[in-house]
This record gives C-alpha cells, structure tokens and sequence, in this order.
C-alpha cells in the first residue's frame, strides 16, 4: 500500500458515516455479505461510469454492526476523471448522494494534500460506546445504537477503573490476537459520562485499535460498573496481558466511530513510517 500516487492520478479523501445495523462490516467478503466498502466503490463505479470499482483505503475497519459517524476513506482517481467532479468535487458528491442507499452518506470529497493515506496517516481514532441501564430498557428509537444493560451501572467506579487503562500498554487482554500484529497500543482518553436522557457514553480515543478492543474494554468496565469487580480488577487483567474470561465482547451495536485525527500535511509522510512500524513498549 504506497502513500504515494501514480502518474495521472489524484488521491481523493472522502468523509463518510453509516448505520452499521444492515451491513457485515466494512471489508469487502466474500459473495453474499453486504459491506460498506462493497456498496461505495460500486457507487463509485456507477457515477463515474467505470468499468471496474476503485479500491478504497479506509481509516479503520469496522466489525459488522458498528456504525460510523466520522469514517475517513481515501481512493486513486484518473486525473481527468477527478477534474470532471468541480472544484471542490461537488458533482460526485451530489451524484454519490443519489446512488449510494440510505445507510450511506458521503458528506465531503476532496483532493488529498501529498503523502495522505487514510489508515496510515491517522493519529488517533474515537469511539463512543452507549448503553442504557434503565429497568424498563433502551428507548425503541435508540434502540440500534444503545446496548441495554440490566442492571444499574456506577459510572464513578466504571471511571476508576478506566484510569487504570489511560496510556501506552499492551492490551492483549483485550484484544482478539492476529498472527503478525502488535497489541501494543496507547489509549489517550477513556471516560464514561450519563446523558440527561439517562444513557451512559463511553468515549474511548486511542492512536489505534486492535480488533474487539473497544468492546472487550467497555465489557470490563460494565462488570465494574454493576458491582462484579472492583476498579482495581481491570488493572490487573490488563496486566496478566492473557484474556480473562470475564471480560466479555459486548455487542457491536452500541458502537460508533466519532472521528478520525490527522497531523499536519507537512507531517503526513513521517506520521505514515511511524504507523508502519512494529511497535514495542517504549517506542510509540
């Protein structure tokens, strides 16, 4: 995956959300399971009367269910065919608008400075995770975007415990391994905060994330939060670096991606060496 783009080509960065309610995630797989990624480069194909779909790169891979408020995705367009789009890209946007389904949207397309890449160029991503402790469940107009919880949730001991997470560890407590991949990550921000309309939202940013991290945090922190373990618990599985068969994977439902962070332009291309590194403890 190169950072840099070919001759007569224009990296374009699209801004994007989802309802991840109906969709398999959003990589593409195999013949029969609709993803996000499916659905925009087929659109992409149809405007721009192509024929084969471009690859998109995209900043973070979402399970199958997660929904995404400020996904970032980026693809190679022909030159010519980039500049048939309007200045600011406003053709493909308004046609886009037309073609994609209802639990699509791409609010933003534009040219990307030099050396952008959507997944290696990002400094942190947030999260949020909400869910619903009230005895008579979750709102029915929430209902796909708040996991219920039956039992009342402390949000004091769930931010106790939270503390113990903040900073650079490897979570391989909490992630689900991959051959090759690095569970060393460095969570910058991890708080739980009770809206007016009751429902608990877990903000969780991090330079990166691996696979079920989120959840398998969040599902920690609820066994806290209802009084099956104390703050101090959540420390010492982070620790053991061995999942714990307490902590459970909640459902992806309740799951949005907020936003993605990038550096400056004249900052991409270091940012995207450092994010290719393996990382160890110590080196960021």
């Amino acid at each position: 995956m190169s950072d840099e783009v070919a001759a007569g080509f224009v990296r374009v960065r699209l801004d994007l959300s989802y309802d991840g309610s109906g969709f398999s995630g959003w990589a593409r797989q195999r013949e029969g399971q609709r993803t996000v990624q499916e659905e925009l480069e087929t659109a992409l194909q149809v405007v721009l009367r192509q024929p084969a779909p471009y690859e998109l790169t995209v900043a973070g891979r979402t399970d199958a269910g997660v929904h995404a408020r400020g996904q970032v995705a980026h693809v190679d367009l022909p030159a010519e065919v980039w500049e048939q789009q309007g200045a600011a890209g406003e053709l493909l946007l308004r046609r886009l608008a037309g073609r994609l389904p209802h639990d699509v949207r791409v609010w933003r397309v534009a040219a990307a400075p030099p050396h952008f890449n959507a997944r290696f160029s990002a400094i942190w991503r947030r999260y949020v995770y909400r869910v619903a402790d009230d005895p008579g469940g979750v709102d029915p107009l929430l209902r796909g975007h708040v996991l219920w919880h039956n039992r009342p949730l402390d949000a004091d001991a769930m931010n106790a415990a939270a503390e113990r997470l903040l900073g650079e560890h490897d979570f391989a407590a909490f992630c689900k391994r991959r051959d090759g991949a690095t569970t060393i990550r460095r969570l910058l921000e991890l708080r739980w905060e009770r809206r007016a309309d009751g429902v608990l939202e877990a903000t969780v940013q991090a330079d990166a994330f691996c696979h079920n991290m989120v959840r398998a945090l969040v599902g920690a922190m609820l066994f806290v939060g209802d009084g099956h373990r104390a703050p101090e618990w959540v420390g010492r599985v982070l620790a053991a670096a061995v999942r714990d068969s307490a902590v459970q994977v909640v459902r992806p439902h309740g799951l949005t991606l907020e936003e993605v962070g990038y550096p400056g332009a004249a900052e991409l291309a270091a940012r995207n060496r450092a994010s290719r590194r393996v990382r160890t403890l110590g080196t960021g």
